[in-house]
């Protein structure tokens, strides 16, 4: 790959922040593709950063962002979604070349900063956010579902605690218009988010508590993602709706 980037005018720090720049400008993934100005800068930007992380996947990228405004609602959707997930991809890797993965030890009692860096990774998401977790409850719900960008769709599982987070995820549903789905399993521990499905976060503290009776961290998986993302895919698959 650090072929590719030889190509590239831009240093990879540099792309790293447009990508992270594209990201935040981009429209909620429900609107995406509605075939205005706006919407057709935006991909034609997101396109040329995606070409300079890696030329070799140029014409893919042209074709994806074709795909979001051919006028039929599957394909359109799909041709975002596309993009979407490799402006992700572009964020992670090129974080990891010039920054590193995400890893935050929080002391305890830094409450507020656990929350703003969990705050980043949740408004970062633009297709789906799945958080697990023993713990979540209304708390949990009001502090950081309110910071998910429409358009986004997104899944709970937890185990504890079920009384007080399914009336408040209806009604954040009821108010927001939000697609949120919750479900339980007694067979988790660990707490996780994941990224619109290509990068995974865990927390040393339930998301509700973190960093407020002890210092907490929250770490990037990397090595392990493929395998964490399918042993909870799976459990998801086999938890009880709620």
């Amino acid at each position: 790959m650090s072929s590719l980037f030889a190509k590239s005018p831009l240093s990879e720090e540099q792309l790293f922040a447009e990508v992270e720049d594209v990201i935040r400008a981009a429209p909620a993934f429900g609107n995406l593709g509605d075939d205005s100005a706006e919407q057709h800068a935006w991909f034609g930007r997101a396109v040329s950063i995606l070409s300079m992380w890696n030329p070799m996947k140029q014409l893919p990228f042209e074709l994806a962002a074709q795909k979001a405004f051919d006028g039929n609602i599957a394909t359109s959707r799909l041709g975002a979604r596309e993009i979407v997930l490799a402006l992700q991809q572009a964020r992670h890797d090129l974080r990891i070349r010039s920054v590193g993965p995400l890893a935050v030890a929080l002391p305890q009692g830094a409450v507020f900063d656990y929350f703003d860096e969990l705050r980043k990774l949740v408004e970062s998401a633009h297709s789906d956010l799945f958080f697990v977790d023993p713990y979540m409850d209304a708390e949990f719900a009001e502090r950081y579902l309110l910071q998910v960008k429409k358009g986004v769709a997104v899944r709970l599982l937890g185990r504890e605690l079920m009384a007080k987070l399914v009336p408040a995820v209806e009604l954040i549903r009821q108010q927001e218009g939000m697609a949120i789905e919750v479900r339980s399993t007694s067979a988790i521990h660990d707490r996780f988010l994941f990224v619109d499905g290509v990068s995974c976060y865990q927390s040393g503290a339930s998301f509700k508590d973190g960093a407020k009776k002890a210092p907490t961290m929250l770490t990037q998986v990397l090595d392990a993602f493929d395998a964490v993302k399918r042993n909870y895919e799976d459990l998801w698959l086999n938890a009880t709706p709620r």
